[in-house]
C-alpha cells in the first residue's frame, strides 16, 4: 500500500531514481494506492543527464510492492521493494526500457506497454 510520503524506487530509464507520492489519484479521500494505481510524485533524486530532472512533478504507475497482492485464486504476491513506471499524460511510460519484475495487475489495469516493456510478469 502506498500513501502520501511513501519513497519509491523507479524502475525506467527516464534519470529519475527516487520519488515520493505526494497524492493518490481516483478518488478524493483516497489513502491507499496499490499496484496498478496511478500517484503523482515529486521526484527527490535523479540522474543529471536523464529527462526527468530532480524536483520535477510527474505521474507514475506502481509496479511493485512490499505489501502483499491478493490474488483470486487465493495466492499471494509480494515484491522486495515500491517501485513505479513515470507515466505522461496519455498513460504511456516516458521511458524506453523498464527494470525488475512487474505484476501482473498492470497489464489487468490496461498498462499493457508498460508489461510489454519488462523482462517478466509475474
Amino acid at each position: 500500500m502506498i500513501q502520501q510520503e511513501t519513497n519509491l524506487e523507479v524502475a525506467d530509464n527516464t534519470g529519475a531514481k527516487k520519488v515520493r507520492c505526494f497524492k493518490v489519484l481516483k478518488g478524493s479521500k483516497r489513502r491507499y494506492a496499490s499496484v496498478g494505481d496511478i500517484i503523482i510524485c515529486a521526484v527527490k533524486e535523479a540522474d543529471s543527464k536523464g529527462s526527468v530532472k530532480k524536483g520535477e512533478v510527474v505521474r507514475a504507475v506502481i509496479v511493485r510492492t512490499k505489501s502483499y497482492i491478493r490474488r483470486r485464486d487465493g495466492s499471494f504476491l509480494r515484491f522486495y521493494d515500491n517501485s513505479c513506471v513515470i507515466i505522461d499524460d496519455k498513460d504511456n511510460p516516458r521511458g524506453t526500457r523498464i527494470f525488475g519484475p512487474v505484476a501482473r495487475e498492470v497489464r489487468d489495469r490496461g498498462y499493457v506497454k508498460i508489461s510489454s516493456l519488462a523482462p517478466e510478469v509475474i
